[in-house]
């Protein structure tokens, strides 16, 4: 088994990994918010995110409550629940995901399925270093149709064709909300409280024209 470390995101790459170690891990974290799993066919990342790596996780799950709040749109946050198919030996844990269109169909579920159950609507992805396993690939294979990825101060919709994401300037699933929008918000979070946050975005959010940019 190699091992290989990128500071100083706190990730750890383990290679030749079978689906049975895959899964004792994910029990014996099974109470701890960290750190993160991700699996792809042998190939195991363990991540602990840093404080500011869940500080922007934090405030685009506030922003997608105002949007609930402020539209109507119902939401299911999963947070990072684990999602995984043996038949595709690829696991993740997102840093948040979210049912809209499909709620319906996993509301009062404690356990998702994804042999009968759809993936999430939408999975958060903050990457505050270069990951070191491209998720991406595994969002696909497990047929995520939406991600939303912030990076480098930019937030990125990606939607799903075929077998790999492409760019959008606006969301699918959210389609009131813009990849340019979202960013100018979340850049100004800096120094902000989440209550001021908040406020924020709910301005943003009931200002004329402002879900048509």
């Amino acid at each position: 088994m190699v091992t290989t470390q990128s500071p100083p995101e706190q990730r750890v790459i383990l290679h030749d990994v079978s689906w049975e170690t895959y899964q004792r891990l994910l029990q014996d974290f099974a109470n701890s918010s960290a750190p993160r799993l991700a699996f792809d066919e042998g190939t195991l990342e363990i991540m602990t995110p840093l404080p500011e790596h869940e500080g922007y996780g934090e405030f685009i799950k506030l922003f997608l409550l105002a949007v609930e709040e402020m539209t109507g749109t119902k939401m299911y946050n999963f947070g990072s629940t684990t999602f995984s198919r043996e038949d595709l030996q690829k696991g993740f844990e997102a840093d948040a995901c979210f049912y809209i269109r499909n709620g319906p169909l996993v509301r009062g579920k404690d356990r998702i399925d994804l042999r009968v159950d759809p993936p999430p609507d939408l999975v958060i992805e903050i990457d505050l270093t270069h990951p070191s396993l491209q998720k991406l690939p595994i969002y696909a294979q497990i047929g995520v149709p939406e991600v939303w990825r912030y990076a480098a101060g930019d937030i990125a919709m990606l939607l799903l064709h075929g077998d790999r994401y492409v760019q959008t300037p606006r969301s699918r699933a959210l389609p009131m909300v813009t990849a340019g929008a979202l960013t100018s918000l979340v850049r100004a979070s800096t120094g902000l409280s989440q209550a001021e946050w908040l406020h924020l975005a709910r301005e943003w959010l009931s200002a004329p024209g402002a879900t048509s940019e």
